[in-house]
Order: C-alpha cells, then sequence, then structure tokens
C-alpha cells in the first residue's frame, strides 16, 4: 500500500503543478495584452461612440453614403469636453455670475459707502449721497437697492438660468414699476455665449424699509430697457426718423477674415481640400468630414482653407430638391470657429494666391498636390510646400475627406468638436422660446414622419405616438397643466390636439414670427445672402426644435419613454 501511495503522489502533485503554471500563463498573457491595448489605444473623438464604430454606423448604405437621419448631431456646447481637448476660449473679464454672494457684497459696499457719505456730510453740504433705503415709501428705480431685491428674485425664480451685466433699472410705465435688463446664458449650455433679456418689475416697500419684487413681468416685458438702435437714413422731407427699439445681438462678428498682404500669404502654411462627394450629402456626413479635415490641418500646424457655401440634402428640403450655395454660417457659429482654429475661407484663399502667381511670375508658391486619401497626415508632417493641396476626384466613396483620418490616421488625428457650435442665431430662437415659456416647461420628442409609416423597421412606432396613447403615457411623466413643448417631425399641426386638454401644448409653429419677414433673424440671414431672404429650411427646425427640448425641467424622449421600437430598426438596439 505504501509503495502505490507513493506512486501516486508525485501524479497528483505535477497534476496541481501543472494547473497552477497554466493559470499563471493565462495570466501573464492577459497582463501582456492588456498593456498593449493601453499603449496603443487612443481615446475616441467627444462624441457618443469610436471612430470605427461611426463609420460603421454611416457607411452601411450605398455607397458608403452616411445615413441620412432627422436628427441633429451634438456640438461643442452641448458635450462634456474631453481630456485630449484644448480648453476653451477664455470667456470675457466681465463674465462673472451674480449670485448670492455678490449681491451680499454689493449690499456691504452701499452700507459702507452711506456710512461715509453720512459722516463726511458735515463737511460737504453738496457731496452726493447714495440712495437712502425706501422708509418712505417711495419707489426710486435708479436706487442700487431696487436692482438688488430683482437679482435676489431671478435667483430664486430661475435656478436653470446664471445672470451677468445688470443694467441699471428705468422706470416702467407707471409708477411703482421698474424696467431692467441683463445678460444670461442657461446653465445647460456649455459656451459661454451670453443672450439678453429685460424685463418689467412690480416693486414694493417692506415694513422694514426693504424693497421687494412683487410681481415679474414675463419675456422681454420691460421695452423701457431694451437698447435703441439708431435707423440709418433719413425720413420724408429730409428729417431723422427717431431712434427705433431692438433686441438685435450686435455681438455676433462673423465677418469674413483676410490674411492682410501678399507677405502673409506667402509666409503662410496651407491645408486645402477640393469638394469631393462629400458635398449634398446630410449634415451629419457634411460634420464628420468637415472636422476631419480641421483635425488634420492642426495635426500638421497648417490654417484649413474653408468652403463656406453648405449643400443642403434633400432631407431636409420640402422639395425634395439638393439645395446649393447655403452659408456655413446660417447654421454654425462661425465667429467661435474662428477663434478656435486657424482658417481662412477659400474665395480669400484663392484670390490671394491668384494674384500672388500673377505678380511673381518666377516665383510660384509651392504646392503638393495629393490625389490619394491612402497618402496620410503623417506622411505629410514634414512637407515644407506652402500649400498642401488635396484633390479627390475618385468614384465614391473614394473621394470623401473623412476617408483621410481612417486607418492609422485614426489615431493621431482628433476631429475638434469643441471647435463647433451652432448658430447663435438659430441659438437666439431657441432662447426666446424658452423665455417665453418662463424657463420653465416640459418637453417631449415625437419622432414620426417616415418613420411611423415604415411597419418594417418600427412596427409599433405609430401606435405609441398615436394621440390616445400620448394622452395616456405622458400623464404618468407629466404633471397635469404644465406648459409641454413637443419636439417633432410630425407635419400636421393640430395632430396634438388632445393633449391640449391636459397640458398647454407648444410647438415650433407657434413662434413662426421669429423667422418671419419682421425678425431679426431674417433680417441678418438676409445681409449675409447679399440682401436675398433666406428659407428657414429643415435642418435649422430640427436644430431648434432639438435644443429647446433639451431646456425642458423634464424630458420624454420617442426610442426610450414612447416605444419600444429601437432607434435604428428592428434589432438595434
Amino acid at each position: 500500500m505504501s509503495s502505490n501511495s507513493s506512486r501516486t503522489e508525485p501524479i497528483a502533485q505535477n497534476i496541481i503543478k501543472l494547473i497552477s503554471n497554466l493559470c499563471f500563463s493565462v495570466f501573464v498573457f492577459s497582463v501582456l495584452i492588456f498593456t498593449v491595448i493601453a499603449i496603443t489605444y487612443h481615446p475616441p473623438d467627444p462624441w457618443l461612440e469610436s471612430t470605427p464604430a461611426l463609420t460603421n454606423l454611416f457607411t452601411q448604405s450605398q455607397n458608403a453614403t452616411f445615413r441620412i437621419d432627422s436628427s441633429v448631431l451634438k456640438t461643442g456646447e452641448d458635450l462634456a469636453p474631453s481630456p485630449q481637448d484644448p480648453p476653451l476660449p477664455s470667456p470675457p473679464p466681465s463674465a462673472s455670475a451674480v449670485t448670492e454672494a455678490v449681491i451680499e457684497k454689493s449690499e456691504q459696499q452701499i452700507a459702507n459707502s452711506t456710512a461715509n457719505s453720512t459722516a463726511d456730510s458735515t463737511d460737504s453740504t453738496d457731496a452726493a449721497l447714495p440712495s437712502p433705503p425706501a422708509c418712505d415709501g417711495t419707489i426710486n428705480c435708479s436706487n442700487p437697492r431696487v436692482r438688488i431685491a430683482i437679482q435676489r428674485f431671478n435667483l430664486r425664480a430661475f435656478k436653470s438660468i446664471a445672470f451677468f451685466d445688470y443694467q441699471p433699472p428705468v422706470n416702467g410705465s407707471v409708477a411703482g414699476e421698474c424696467d431692467v435688463a441683463w445678460r444670461f446664458r442657461n446653465k445647460r449650455e456649455r459656451s459661454w455665449r451670453k443672450y439678453r433679456d429685460f424685463r418689467r418689475f412690480k416693486i414694493a416697500v417692506t415694513d422694514d424699509c426693504r424693497y421687494k419684487v412683487v410681481h415679474a413681468g414675463g419675456w422681454h416685458s420691460g421695452a423701457n430697457a431694451r437698447r435703441n438702435m439708431t435707423r440709418s437714413g433719413a425720413a420724408r422731407g429730409g428729417k431723422t426718423l427717431p431712434p427705433r427699439a431692438s433686441a438685435r445681438d450686435d455681438e455676433i462678428n462673423d465677418t469674413i477674415p483676410t490674411l492682410g498682404s501678399e507677405t502673409n500669404f506667402r509666409n503662410g502654411k496651407y491645408l486645402y481640400y477640393s469638394r469631393g462627394g462629400d458635398y449634398c450629402k446630410g449634415m451629419n456626413h457634411y460634420l464628420w468630414s468637415f472636422l476631419c479635415g480641421l483635425g488634420e490641418a492642426m495635426f500638421l500646424n497648417r490654417t484649413f482653407v474653408m468652403d463656406l457655401s453648405v449643400c443642403l440634402a434633400s432631407t431636409y428640403n420640402p422639395s425634395n430638391k439638393d439645395e446649393e450655395g447655403k452659408d456655413f454660417r446660417y447654421y454654425f457659429d462661425f465667429e467661435h470657429l474662428k477663434e478656435t482654429a486657424s482658417i481662412v475661407e477659400e474665395g480669400e484663399f484663392l484670390r490671394d494666391w491668384k494674384n500672388w502667381d500673377k505678380t511673381h511670375l518666377k516665383k510660384k508658391i509651392p504646392v503638393r498636390k495629393v490625389v490619394n486619401h491612402k497618402v496620410t497626415p503623417m506622411q505629410l508632417k514634414k512637407d515644407k510646400s506652402t500649400i498642401i493641396w488635396r484633390q479627390f476626384d475618385a468614384p465614391e466613396p473614394e473621394n470623401y475627406w473623412y476617408r483621410v483620418c481612417e486607418g492609422e490616421a485614426a489615431k493621431n488625428i482628433q476631429r475638434p468638436w469643441h471647435a463647433v457650435w451652432k448658430s447663435k442665431r438659430l441659438m437666439n430662437i431657441v432662447t426666446e422660446i424658452s423665455g417665453r415659456l418662463d424657463w420653465d416647461f416640459d418637453a417631449v420628442h415625437v419622432v414620426r414622419g417616415e418613420k411611423a409609416q415604415n411597419k418594417e423597421l418600427w412596427p409599433h412606432l405609430d401606435y405609441d405616438t398615436s394621440p390616445d396613447v400620448l394622452v395616456e403615457k405622458l400623464k404618468w411623466m407629466v404633471q397635469p397643466w404644465r406648459h409641454l413643448y413637443i419636439a417633432t417631425n410630425e407635419p400636421y399641426y393640430n395632430y396634438f390636439d388632445k393633449l391640449r386638454s391636459n397640458y398647454k401644448v407648444h410647438l415650433l409653429d407657434d413662434y413662426k414670427e421669429l423667422w418671419g419677414n419682421t425678425s431679426e433673424w431674417y433680417n441678418e440671414t438676409t445681409l449675409l445672402n447679399n440682401g436675398k431672404p433666406v428659407e428657414f429650411d429643415g435642418y435649422m427646425r430640427v436644430a431648434v426644435d432639438t435644443e429647446v427640448f433639451y431646456r425642458g425641467k423634464t424630458r420624454v424622449e420617442t426610442f426610450y419613454n414612447l416605444t419600444k421600437d429601437c432607434k435604428d430598426g428592428v434589432n438595434t438596439c
């Protein structure tokens, strides 16, 4: 027995050693794989998915064309900055929000000033005393304590808003009313852009001689605090027209930058993309490709030559036809782009290039022509040419700009999503709608249109977004008689009438005057378009709808809350 036991014992030990060695080998191999991945992995672009996933998603349809969707991409002001992104431009020095601490500091300064002035008044009877407390019950709008009372009221009433740059209050239409203007931004927006409001407040005096707000007017109700803008030209008979009030945003600066001189042009380094197959594709495709080119220019430390002409795909147009000649500035914030990236407008660039070659016949500008997207940005890194000219003459899909950023280039080129914000002119409309609802509303996104009719991909969507079902579902998500904004592509305006028995319903078409022929948006886009009116097109509608939806307190999504169908069709959840 002992001899048999001695034989079996080494076998058991050997098996245990073999298993332990195998486990250790697996562990070491796993650590090795993890280390290799950690070294070679590059963080994806700051969007919802990785670069390969996005490329696969958008290139499944014929000819590798991006799937055209009715949605709007989140841009820089909607996205949290990723670690590899450069910081946003610093806000203006005056961009400190009004908080309780700021208000208390102002009150202390007023109290100290009052005490000092009272002490000095015996020496100088002409000393200008600060406005005293309102112990006599009178309402003096110029009293700084009135502004403080309004500031405190706003902080309590509008918790989603950051307030800046209050102007001194002025008299309203009757005694006891004060109008005041300020600038602000919504806390949901990550940009530092500011917007303007002016309201009328009914002011009263408390028993302890303090001012308090009894009633606040609605959005833009304080007409006397509205800025005046002098009319140009003269009226009949040579008389100058009186100034008119305007809410025009004169902070927008989307003028086209110029290179200045021949020397500046010759000393520059440029990356120039010829128009490729991306033209007249969906806006998602356009942005994906545009940011590839801009990202390559940043990688090469060059100025990107930018074509401001955008072709809007037929999906966004009632005519169902592609529309050329749209201006980039209709849709995106060109001022922010200029501050964030080195760019030059294509027309200016070609004009300066032509003028140089015309006046310097024996000293042409050095140009490197690149005819294949397979020439990587890394191969061009040390190129000394003044102009690197990428030409996209191959048939689709080889002539798409975004092909430059595929493969190995994806590890080096980071698309600068932080450089693209939505147009402030469109965002002014978003702010106007949200402000009229006093920033206190709920929102539901109801996707219908062609998707609701396609029962093969979305078998339940039509029923799940029908009026009766919407009423039943929303009553568990939104409190009755709340302001309810409906962001939708449903073309029939009265489709949601059954909801009006439970909610104060608002649709985008309720605000048509904001882009009508008397609006600031209409006037400013007409100026951009050389005096020709600009259509408020389908993409603009979706952009405004989406941004108002983001600002709702309760937000109900179609493909998360209303239906179990998948966003991209059957079996894509």
